[in-house]
């Protein structure tokens, strides 16, 4: 159902408020500079293409997986430089 669909039926969509540990949080991350978490991601591609190279390809795929995760903490934390917390 669309939010049109509730009008009307006495139900209002609720405003979200960000909980005090996640300003909390959100005020520290956004004094790490956004050029960081790239640094983090493109360093975990260099040392999963070491370990590969150097026969260890269990460790290479799980610092392989660090990747993601940097870039998404990077992007998180530009959106909460550009549109600040609730």
């Amino acid at each position: 159902m669309t939010r049109a669909s509730f009008e009307g039926v006495g139900v209002r969509p609720r405003e979200h408020e960000e909980g005090e540990l996640t300003k909390m949080i959100e005020q520290y991350t956004s004094q790490v500079p956004s050029g960081f978490y790239l640094t983090l991601a493109i360093g975990s591609i260099g040392l999963s293409a070491f370990l590969r190279l150097n026969k260890r390809p269990h460790d290479a795929l799980f610092v392989g997986q660090w990747v993601t995760a940097f870039m998404l903490m990077g992007i998180y934390n530009k959106l909460v430089k550009l549109q600040g917390s609730d």
